[in-house]
């Protein structure tokens, strides 16, 4: 059993103590995600979903085109399906707190009995009625990393341990402190940049394996791991020079190519999977959503509008081959073409065959 960094009893708490404590979320009947981390409210809303077992079965509202009497019908309302409690998500909820802040208190103090209301915010006071009855009896996640002082130190704690417990649950291999220690000295403390770093790493180390220190050190460098960042973006927007470019920069400051393409992958799969989401959804009859079927193939939500974007300049028929492409580009970098030079044109060829403008 994973440890907790959670206090017990408490109603407010951090997203990344949600994260690995998901026990205060399972009896609150109204949470609140607040904060300006898109990537920490996506998660802390997937965490909340799964400790309440309701993870196919969410009705979701636009804060800010929503209409109250909207969310309360469907807070009311009985499941036809997937049990007996709903759970009722509002985005960019800031407007509609504001708007129905006394209803919401009446709410609050009594609540259904057979419904959890979600409301994401940027802003949330804690001195407010309505934040003081949901810390009473709701529960309030902070999704935000502090300026400075204790709260950022607290905070990076957490960090370290909720990275070791994604290592070890989600990636199947041990992050060492000493290797959090490391993460946490070339990187800022941005949960969204870490997670995906922990992701990459994890493919080096393999299944099973151990990422210490010298392994941070020898794969993760902030100016290359933003640089890495900047050219698959600009890849997958069609910037096929610039992608080239950021490339070229790279390799010169020594990072090797065997190394770029889990990150690389650990992106370009989420939107392999979200074709195949989508064109499941089509067969069923179902109406979807290309941003829902990338928010589903784990898209973080901060970087959802720019990966619609991608989606569509990549289009269909080419997401398609996503999958193919990278395993030959893998077997590639492991055959024939693994040296330096040779493995550089792998990489290339995945850039040119990612940033081929659609006809």
């Amino acid at each position: 059993m994973a440890r907790s960094m959670a206090k017990k009893n408490s109603n407010t708490l951090s997203a990344l103590q949600l994260f690995v404590d998901q026990e205060p979320a399972v009896k609150a009947p109204v949470c609140v995600l607040a904060g300006d981390d898109g990537f920490l409210q996506h998660e802390a809303k997937l965490a909340l979903l799964r400790a309440l077992e309701a993870e196919d079965s969410v009705e979701t509202f636009n804060g800010r085109h929503c209409e109250l009497r909207d969310v309360l019908d469907a807070l009311r309302e009985k499941s036809l399906f997937g049990g007996d409690q709903r759970v009722v998500v509002v985005e960019d909820a800031d407007q509609f707190v504001k708007q129905y802040r006394g209803e919401l208190e009446d709410y609050v103090a009594k609540p259904s009995d057979s419904a959890v209301l979600i409301l994401e915010c940027t802003s949330w006071p804690g001195n407010t009625r309505l934040a003081k009855a949901v810390a009473d009896s709701g529960l309030a996640v902070r999704c935000q990393t502090p300026d400075k002082g204790r709260e950022l130190a607290e905070f990076t704690s957490q960090l370290k341990t909720w990275l070791e417990y994604c290592a070890k649950q989600q990636f199947d291999c041990t992050l060492e402190r000493g290797g959090s220690d490391a993460l946490l000295e070339q990187l800022e403390p941005t949960a969204g940049v870490l997670y995906q770093e922990v992701a990459r790493l994890s493919l080096l180390a393999g299944a099973g394996g151990v990422i210490d220190g010298k392994l941070v050190r020898e794969h993760v460098g902030g100016w290359r791991t933003r640089k890495t960042w900047d050219m698959i973006d600009a890849a997958a927007d069609g910037n096929a020079s610039s992608a080239l470019q950021q490339l070229d920069r790279l390799l010169a400051a020594g990072e090797e190519p065997h190394a770029l393409l889990p990150q690389m992958a650990s992106t370009l799969r989420r939107f392999a999977m979200a074709v195949r989401i989508f064109e499941q959804a089509e067969q069923q009859g179902k109406r979807g959503s290309l941003r829902s079927a990338l928010e589903r193939a784990g898209a973080p939500k901060f970087k959802l509008n720019d990966m619609e974007r991608q989606m569509r300049q990549i289009g269909r028929d080419r997401a398609r081959l996503i999958y193919d492409w990278l395993l030959a580009a893998d077997l590639g970098l492991k055959g024939y073409n693994s040296t330096k030079d040779r493995a550089r044109r792998v990489i290339e060829t995945l850039i040119v065959r990612l940033a081929q403008k659609r006809n």
